[in-house]
Order: structure tokens, then sequence, then C-alpha cells
């Protein structure tokens, strides 16, 4: 078995969806790349960062006063903020994935018609390439953009878990 087939699979489906397909690839790439570090930094930082807040708070000899009221509130602030970190900008990815396949759909009709003004409505082989660079780039962003928007969702339904078990956790008695 050849190593470097799978690379030249991918080379030639990027050359199939012309340079926004490229930029597609790219897009999805970072967003993945983002949605991993966000699912070890839940696993890793986050969690550690859950638990100093909560022994930091079963420190606290007082925790009824408005003060002390209002450190909760900031540590819980802090542990949310850090949560939410680059998810706005994941969001923004996902969004973007579906635009691109949009511009890739515009880029390649302009193609076909450039081929067609040139040769004629009858040369279905030299349209081909164009209709080509029309459909995969719109297939890849609609698909980039609906595996972001699940993870996403996944993400931000467990930050809000995690916000409301730390605020449960962090109890105004004593």
């Amino acid at each position: 078995m050849d190593l470097m087939m799978p690379f030249e699979a991918v080379r030639d489906f990027l050359e199939l969806g012309g340079d926004v397909l490229t930029l597609i690839a790219m897009t999805i790439f970072g967003m993945w790349a983002l949605i991993v570090e966000r699912l070890i930094f839940f696993r890793t930082t986050l969690k550690q960062m859950g638990e100093n807040i909560h022994q930091r708070w079963e420190a606290r000899a007082e925790r009824k006063s408005w003060h002390a009221h209002q450190i909760r509130d900031g540590m819980v602030s802090q542990f949310s903020s850090e949560a939410n970190s680059m998810v706005p900008v994941i969001q923004t990815l996902v969004a973007l994935c579906p635009l691109l396949g949009l511009m890739g759909t515009v880029t390649g009709m302009i193609e076909v018609f450039d081929v067609m003004a040139i040769s004629g409505s009858g040369n279905a082989r030299s349209m081909a390439s164009g209709v080509s660079k029309a459909t995969i780039p719109t297939m890849a962003g609609m698909v980039g953009a609906l595996s972001g928007v699940f993870l996403i969702t996944l993400i931000t339904r467990s930050i809000e878990r995690q916000v409301e078990g730390l605020e449960d956790g962090l109890t105004m008695d004593h």
C-alpha cells in the first residue's frame, strides 16, 4: 500500500474544488483545532480551576456578608470567562464555513459562464470543471458548519452545566 495515496486523494479533492476549497479546509482545520483545545482545556485546566475556586471558598471563615457574596460572584465570573474563552471565535468560524461555500459556488458558476461565453453552451466537458468548483466547496462548507454547530452546542451546554455546578457548590453558609 502506498503511503502517499491519502495525501494524493486530498490534493486531488482540493484541486477539484478550487482555491476556495483550500480556504474552507483551513477554516475547518482552525475550527477543529480550537474545539480540540477547548475539550482538552475542560478536562484539565478548567477542572483544576473549579477545584481551586471551591477550596478557596471553603477556606473562607465568613461566607454570608455582602462582601463574601461579591467575592463568590467574582470567582464564578472568572471561571465562566475562562470556560467561554475562544467560544465566540469557534462560533464565528462555524458561521464562516457556509459563507465560504457560497463563495465557492459563485466563483465556480462564474467559471461555467466564462466557458459558455467562450465555447458556447454545448460544451459540457469544459463546463464540468466549473460545476465541480461550484458544488464541492458548497458541500464542504456545509459539512464543516454542521460538524462545528454540533460540537459548539455540546461545548456551550457543558460550560453552562459546569458554571451552574460551581455556583451550586459555593454555598453561602457560615
